[in-house]
């Protein structure tokens, strides 16, 4: 007869017990959570920014068709309220061309004009330079002039091949920004005819609960893109007046051409405008001599002060006010995403998002 076990000789069954395992600091669970998901972030933005790649001149296009919408739809609808939807986007279309093309058009003849001129100013201009280098202090010997025109002229006889393909490759350019800029005209009509009746139609295909986020954060993008858009056309305008009037005041030769490079180069904060100033400095210098050169380099100081404290602040203030560090970092980081199309995306694209964000925190989740 077996005998029962003693319940005090062994203890109860339970459940089997495991070492205690080192707990990971909080911090280090935080920062690993914000790290995976900040990884899924830009892999999904490489991604994108890859497939815009491939269809860059479209991208590049669609983008050139919300700036001329930005531009024009103030205008189609002042039109609009005296003649009908059609004919009034047709007169602000016809009407922007034709400023544009008139505008070129004052530059090439403005060119031409001066051509002669230029010619005979550029090559004394460049003789009095190297005079004022032959002297002290630089002392630089007249053969070393000759050597470099000599060098020079032996790299282009020996690249000639090289130089005509890329001015091939140039044309080819000039097919493919026509073609841009016909599709972005051509998408612009649309949009400046009845973009809102289109967002409306994307609006109803996104679900039901979604469809007040999509529409509070259109409303917000349109509006600080169209401000941004109307803010630096303005400063453009103020710069390339200016630029203008103060080249011509000190006889420096193309000074159209040099203020319409100066509009161009200020749709680029903070880069662009010091970049076409210094272009009119090389011609003052080569033209009209060291002197009015220093003025221009003068003007350059005056017109970064004027943009960065005064247009900037008052102009893009229905905008979003980014910091200029912000500004000059997104600048930076669009030219060497996309060059010059980047940097001149840069800014607005950051200043949407910003704007859209903080649209979407205020609105909460619960829609209010």
């Amino acid at each position: 007869m077996s005998t029962p076990p003693d319940p005090a000789a062994s203890p109860p069954p339970g459940p089997r017990t495991r070492p205690t395992a080192a707990r990971v600091p909080g911090a280090l669970r935080t920062a690993a959570a914000y790290a995976w998901r900040l990884i899924a972030v830009g892999v999904v933005v490489r991604a994108a920014f890859s497939v815009l790649g491939q269809f860059h001149r479209i991208a590049v296009a669609v983008f050139l068709g919300l700036v001329f919408t930005a531009v024009l739809r103030p205008v189609a609808d002042l039109f609009a309220r005296f003649v009908p939807r059609a004919l009034a986007v047709a007169g602000a279309v016809v009407g922007g061309v034709l400023l544009v093309v008139g505008g070129l058009a004052l530059v090439g003849e403005a060119i031409a004009g001066q051509r002669t001129t230029l010619e005979r100013e550029f090559v004394s201009g460049v003789e009095r330079i190297e005079r004022r280098l032959e002297q002290p202090p630089f002392r630089l010997s007249p053969t070393v002039f000759d050597d470099l025109q000599s060098r020079a002229g032996e790299l282009l006889s020996s690249h000639r091949a090289t130089v005509l393909s890329t001015a091939l490759s140039g044309v080819g350019r000039v097919v493919e920004v026509l073609t841009v800029l016909a599709l972005a005209l051509f998408c612009a009509v649309f949009f400046v005819h009845s973009g809102d009746r289109y967002w409306r139609w994307f609006c109803e295909q996104v679900p039901t609960p979604a469809r007040r986020t999509w529409s509070v954060a259109g409303d917000t993008a349109w509006r600080t893109f169209t401000g941004y858009t109307h803010g630096i056309l303005l400063v453009a305008v103020t710069n390339a007046v200016l630029v203008g009037l103060a080249l011509f005041a000190l006889g420096v030769p193309l000074a159209v051409p040099l203020a319409v490079l100066e509009f161009v180069a200020a749709f680029v904060p903070l880069i662009g405008s010091p970049v076409a100033l210094a272009v009119a400095a090389v011609v003052a210098l080569a033209t009209k001599g060291p002197v009015t050169a220093l003025v221009v380099v003068a003007l350059i100081v005056v017109i970064a002060q004027l943009e960065g404290h005064l247009l900037h602040p008052l102009v893009l203030s229905w905008a979003v006010r980014l910091h200029p560090v912000v500004v000059a970092l997104s600048v930076v980081a669009g030219a060497v995403a996309a060059g010059v199309v980047g940097a001149v995306v840069a800014v607005p694209l950051v200043a949407t998002v910003w704007s859209v964000g903080k649209a979407l925190r205020e609105k909460g989740p619960a829609g209010t």
